[in-house]
């Protein structure tokens, strides 16, 4: 199974302005993390982004978390950006 990255672009004082959708956006991630599928995820120093690693059958699995998370929802991620990840070192590995 591929790995992928999801990446966020996300607005100015993110930090702040995410709260309204905070308790929901967890709510995602943690139900994903829960069933294999999330793996990794967190913000980016500065917080202008953030990172998300999955194993997936096919990146629109990905696009469809993307597509319902509520900081996408409500227009706090700019923009968005799923990669298929070669995996060389680590769990998975494709040498």
């Amino acid at each position: 199974m591929p790995y992928f990255a999801l990446f966020y672009d996300t607005v100015d004082n993110f930090v702040e302005r995410r709260q309204p959708y905070r308790q929901a956006h967890l709510a995602l991630v943690d139900a994903a993390h829960r069933e294999g599928r999330l793996l990794l995820a967190g913000a980016l120093k500065p917080a202008d982004g953030a990172l998300l690693v999955f194993r997936a059958d096919t990146a629109s699995e990905v696009e469809r978390f993307a597509n319902a998370d509520p900081y996408v929802a409500n227009g706090l991620v700019t923009a968005w950006r799923v990669r298929e990840w070669s995996v060389v070192i680590g769990e998975g590995s494709v040498r």
